[in-house]
C-alpha cells in the first residue's frame, strides 16, 4: 500500500463542536494551511482538503494558495509551492468524498480522529490492515475547534484511537497541526510494520 496512491487529509471547519457542544463553523488559519500541507506532502498524502462552507474563508484560502504560484511566492520560497500544490478548499465533507470518488473511481474509507473519543475502532495498524482488505482510498478527517460533531463521527467508517498525552493532570489538547503530524508519522510507521 502506498500513501501517495490513495490517502487524503481533510481539515474540517464546519460542522465543528464549540466548547459548549453546539455545532459551529471555525475560522481557517494561515498556519493550518501551510503546516498541514507540508505534513501531508512529507508523508506522501495525495491531497489536502480544507473544508469550510464560508465563502469569504474559501476566497482567502484560494488567495493564499495562489500567492505561492506567482513569481513573488516562487522567488521567496520555491519549496512552499511544492507543499501547497496538493491543497484545495471545498464546501463540505460530502464534496470531499465526491472529489476523491472522481479521482479514484471509488468512495474513500472515512476515518475520524478526536481527543475526546471514549470509544474507538483501533490504532493505525488495525486501520491499515482493514484498508488493505477493503482496497479503497482513505480520507482522514481532523476537526478544529472542540472537535468533529457527532453528525460527522457517527457516519465514519473508522474512529482512530486518540493521542493520549502524559500530563499528570490529564491535560490533552494538542493543536490540530501537531495531531496531524503525529498521526501521519504513526501511519507511516504502521505501514512499515505491515
Amino acid at each position: 500500500m502506498n500513501f501517495s496512491n490513495q490517502f487524503y487529509i481533510g481539515l474540517v471547519h464546519g460542522p465543528i463542536r464549540s466548547k459548549d457542544g453546539q455545532e459551529i463553523t471555525t475560522s481557517v488559519t494561515n498556519l493550518d494551511i501551510h503546516d498541514i500541507a507540508r505534513t501531508a506532502r512529507t508523508f506522501g498524502f495525495k491531497k489536502y482538503f480544507l473544508i469550510t462552507p464560508i465563502k469569504n474563508q474559501q476566497a482567502m484560502v484560494k488567495k493564499i494558495l495562489g500567492f505561492w504560484e506567482t513569481d513573488s511566492g516562487l522567488i521567496y520560497n520555491p519549496d512552499r509551492k511544492n507543499a501547497l500544490a496538493d491543497a484545495t478548499v471545498v464546501d463540505t465533507i460530502e464534496q470531499t468524498v465526491e472529489e476523491i470518488k472522481r479521482i479514484e473511481g471509488k468512495a474513500p474509507f472515512v476515518v475520524v480522529t478526536g481527543a475526546n473519543f471514549e470509544k474507538y475502532d483501533g490504532k493505525e495498524i488495525e486501520l491499515l490492515a482493514k484498508l488493505k482488505v477493503e482496497n479503497v482510498p482513505m480520507l482522514l478527517l481532523f476537526g478544529t475547534g472542540w472537535g468533529l460533531t457527532e453528525s460527522v463521527t457517527s457516519k465514519a467508517d473508522f474512529r482512530l484511537e486518540p493521542i493520549f498525552g502524559k500530563a499528570s493532570d490529564g491535560y490533552n489538547h494538542l493543536s490540530v497541526r501537531s495531531a496531524v503530524a503525529i498521526y501521519c508519522d504513526r501511519l507511516a510507521r504502521a505501514q512499515d510494520a505491515l
